[in-house]
């Protein structure tokens, strides 16, 4: 079965960290480019990051630069979305997405989708 999960979510405070985790199962993940996006209450769903397939070449929207990183280990067929000095409005859902390859920090042609990790920012 074909699918991916996130974890890591959780209750932080400002300026605090947490790191998510996007693992696959069912199929590898070698060759998809991943992105991260992001849905908070009442809100569009944004694309937040974007790690490229091959050498791993990664995006990130304005809002996260410096912030987010991410990054991928292909043995464990998982990708990690490492986030810092966490901000109240970085308060969401967080998404990962398999697809074809990066646009800057948006992926094209997402095609499995994770359920999301709820993420709360708050003191």
């Amino acid at each position: 079965q074909v699918q991916l999960v996130e974890s890591g979510g959780g209750l932080v405070q400002p300026g605090g960290s947490l790191r998510l985790s996007c693992a696959a199962s069912g199929f590898t993940l070698d060759n998809y480019a991943i992105g991260w996006f992001r849905q908070a209450p009442g809100k569009e769903r944004e694309g937040v990051s974007c790690i490229s397939s091959s050498i791993g070449s990664t995006y990130y929207a304005d809002s996260v630069k410096g912030r987010f990183t991410a990054s991928r280990d292909n043995a464990k067929n998982t990708v990690y979305l490492q986030m810092n000095s966490l901000k109240p409005e970085d308060t969401a859902v967080y998404y990962c997405a398999t697809g074809v390859a990066c646009s800057y920090y948006r992926i094209i042609g997402a095609n499995y989708w994770g359920k999301g990790t709820l993420v709360t920012v708050s003191s």
